[in-house]
Formats: structure tokens, sequence, C-alpha cells
């Protein structure tokens, strides 16, 4: 990657329209009740860029990364693989919470309901301060 964070030429861009051109059903589900702040006004973004990693459904106002995990996240390499993603997000601020494909399908209701309850900000994680005039979140 060159000078920009999002430089056009590391390819971030057309890899987060293929990851949401090709996501799963559970993906699709689980976005159709998060997208529009239909989640108690919470605006999230699909397949946002975090760093060398991709959030499968970001919230940048709470600092939530909601992730839905199918087949590919069983095993012993991929849950390594995923622990190491959990602690890079968490050290850039991030809480992440991960559901599987299953759950999605079979009780979206109880998913969103955990979802709604991490929107809330804790004492552990307060949200956010206001970005100074004239940024922006990325």
């Amino acid at each position: 990657m060159s000078g920009s964070r999002f430089d056009i030429r590391d390819g971030s861009i057309d890899r987060a329209r293929k990851l949401r051109r090709d996501a799963t059903p559970a993906e699709q589900r689980l976005w159709s009740a998060l997208r529009r702040s239909a989640l108690d006004g919470a605006k999230f973004r699909r397949q946002q860029r975090l760093g060398p990693y991709f959030g499968d459904f970001v919230c940048q106002a709470a600092r939530l990364v909601v992730e839905v995990d199918g087949d590919t996240h069983a095993g012993e390499q991929a849950v390594a693989r995923d622990a190491r993603r959990t602690a890079y997000l968490a050290s850039e601020g991030y809480r992440v919470l991960r559901f599987t494909n299953a759950d999605v399908m079979d009780n979206l209701e109880g998913v969103t309901s955990v979802i709604r309850s991490a929107l809330v900000p804790s004492p552990s994680h307060p949200a956010p301060l206001p970005l100074p005039r004239g940024e922006r979140e990325i």
C-alpha cells in the first residue's frame, strides 16, 4: 500500500465488493436486520476494512464488529486465525461478536438481541468521544 490507508491499488475496494456480492445466506439475512439503521438506529457497514482485515458488519460508533462464521471457521487453524484477528481488532479498540451461520438462520431474534445489548455503552466500553470537527470515521 502506498501513501493512503485506502489506496485503490491495494485491491481492498474490489475485495470488499466481492465479499458483499458473495455474501452467504446467513450474512444476507443478518444484513437485512442491520441495514438502514434498523437496529436501534445503529449504523452498520458491510465488509468494512479494518487494518489487514474486513469486518463482516461494523458499527464504528460503538466500535463493534459482528462476524458471521461458516464451516470454514471450524478447525484448529481457523480458530487460531480468528483469535489473532480478534486480538488485533481488540488492540484497535473494537469488540467482536461472533455468530455461526446456524445462529443467524435459526435464531435471528436472539442474535439481534445480543447485538443490541452490545451497542449499549458499558463502564468497560464507554461510548467513544466525538471526532474533532472536520474529521470523519473510516
